[in-house]
């Protein structure tokens, strides 16, 4: 273990959602899940991906459809 639990490191670092899981699942795979788990990380990498495509799509000039902004 490495003495910090995974939402210590998600404040400390201020991640939004999608980079907490990113992370969560990117480091915990060896321990875990294996594959799964890269494949879980895979997964929220490629969404995150289409909601910032969206979100430079709209300029920031409304929010996107699906997702709030929390800043």
């Amino acid at each position: 273990a490495s003495g910090i639990q995974h939402w210590d490191f998600v404040v400390a670092n201020d991640l939004d959602y999608f980079q907490g899981q990113i992370t969560k699942y990117v480091t915990r795979w060896k321990k875990k899940n294996g594959l799964t788990d890269l494949l879980k990380a895979r997964h929220f990498l490629e969404k995150y991906i289409e909601v910032v495509r969206r979100e430079e799509a709209n300029d920031g000039s409304e929010p996107s459809r699906g997702y709030v902004n929390q800043d």
